[in-house]
């Protein structure tokens, strides 16, 4: 098992900034936001050749607090307890707080190992920076400036001392299939996460923006390798104000081009709404397989849930590939066909093409429908091969593709798609034509083509000739 190293402190002390400098990433969110962060995030850092993870978690605080904080603080203490190292970071110009001292006998009475780490100690004395923090006991403290990398590395080096032995495990070489969670705000995402992990992984409450990140989630569900991940959700441009739910979509907006398999879950209570469709175009426009989930299926009368599927059809007629199921996040119902899906799509989208069945197809579909006539010439389409995957690419060459019209594009893609058993995903056609070895050579004509030419071109105008004086 790899060692678990948790930050931990009061909102807005810097810690997914240090996340991010330990990391070498820029996974968190960080901004001058009280609460930003809510969920466990989880990330992978090497130091000193060790690997260990790093948890960042929400703000503590003592009060007890109802409602979203309290989801926040809960997660937060998960992350203590399965932590073999705490390093609690207190701002160093905000001193020593009660929150402070609160934290530290939760610490304490878990028995739990921690580094006190006073941050935003850049411009200020060090010695009256940590001074104030001696009188809580610790054996030694660690002035940090997270936003530079000023400290860690000294903080660093103790903090893998206290890791054990080193385990000969071999690393993992996959994380499986990525499993982007994506939809409107409070349609269920957060809530279809926890069902499908069989925990309460990331913070759940009935109010809209509750994820602001990303949340990258790795697991094993009957031996197989997956990472979920939880997105915030996405709402109309004109309703986003706050520059931090800016970063939320951008975050969102990455973690569809980085999944395999997208699942869009919307909100069976409201029905089909623009701003569903418009995520919809977002994950068609990155290429990834694609799993459409309709939530709330629970407490609808059976004529409303033939309404929902009959506006379904008409609506998502476009993007026939795509498997729809009715499910119910809270209580489970449904959730486990959506793995099948899951998994039929990212076959579909991985799976390797060979050049001389998809040269086939090509052959049986241009022999049933003939490409059209362009100006008075055939269009020609002689082979195929494979160009990419996620999602598969077919590259067909042939002569003057580029006139080739969308409906015959359409129909050579739904041949393959038929033919391949390729659903779940899109699949895309590009169309090379091939060059003409003798467009740079002039045409040369012998003595008697040029005569030939000449008596034409001399009939052609007595012809016109002819027409005009009997027209008059």
């Amino acid at each position: 098992m790899l060692p678990v190293v948790a930050l931990v402190g009061r909102p807005n002390v810097g810690k997914s900034t240090l996340f991010n400098r330990i990391t070498k990433t820029r996974d968190a969110l960080v901004a001058n936001y009280s609460g930003l962060t809510r969920d466990r995030k989880y990330g992978e850092a090497y130091y000193d050749e060790r690997r260990f993870m790093l948890v960042d978690t929400g703000g503590l605080t003592e009060k007890e607090r109802a409602g979203i904080d309290k989801e926040m603080a809960t997660q937060s203490l998960l992350a203590i307890i399965e932590a073999d190292v705490v390093l609690l970071l207190v701002d160093a110009r905000a001193g020593l707080m009660a929150d402070d001292e609160w934290i530290i006998a939760q610490l304490r009475a878990q028995e739990k190992p921690f580094l006190l780490v006073v941050n935003k100690t850049d411009g200020i004395n060090l010695d009256i920076a940590t001074a104030e923090f001696f009188r809580i006991g610790a054996e030694k403290i660690y002035p940090v400036t997270a936003t530079h990398g000023r400290g860690v590395q000294n903080l660093m080096d103790d903090v893998v001392a206290l890791f054990p032995a080193e385990d000969d495990t071999p690393r993992p070489t996959s994380t499986g299939i990525k499993i982007g969670i994506v939809g409107r705000p409070n349609v269920g995402k957060s809530t279809l996460v926890n069902r499908m992990l069989g925990e309460e992984r990331v913070v759940v409450y009935d109010q809209p923006g509750t994820t602001r990140d990303s949340i990258y989630i790795n697991y094993e569900r009957h031996d197989k390798p997956y990472t979920l991940i939880d997105t915030a959700g996405v709402r109309r441009k004109r309703s986003v104000y706050e520059t931090v739910e800016k970063f939320s979509i951008v975050k969102t907006l990455q973690a569809i081009d980085d999944a395999n398999v997208v699942v869009l879950v919307v909100d069976g209570h409201e029905n089909l709404v623009e701003q569903d469709l418009h995520i919809l175009s977002l994950c068609i426009q990155s290429g990834r397989a694609l799993v459409i989930a309709v939530n709330k299926w629970d407490g609808i009368d059976n004529d409303q849930r033939e309404r929902i599927k009959k506006e379904l059809d008409r609506r998502l007629n476009f993007i026939d590939y795509a498997e729809i199921h009715f499910i119910s996040a809270l209580h489970g119902t449904g959730v486990g066909n959506l793995y099948e899906a899951i998994e039929k799509a990212h076959d579909s989208a991985t799976r390797k093409l060979q050049t001389k069945r998809l040269t086939e197809i090509l052959e049986v579909a241009v022999d049933q429908h003939q490409p059209p006539l362009v100006s008075g010439r055939r269009i020609k389409l002689r082979y195929a091969h494979a160009g990419g995957s996620n999602p598969p690419v077919i590259v067909i060459h042939g002569n003057q593709t580029n006139k080739l019209p969308d409906s015959y594009r359409r129909y050579l893609e739904k041949t393959y798609r038929r033919e391949l058993n390729l659903w779940g995903t899109p699949v895309k056609l590009e169309f090379k034509t091939g060059d003409n070895p003798f467009s740079d050579r002039a045409n040369k004509f012998s003595t008697k083509e040029k005569f030939k030419r000449e008596r034409l071109e001399k009939n052609r105008k007595r012809g016109k000739d002819k027409k005009r004086k009997g027209s008059k």
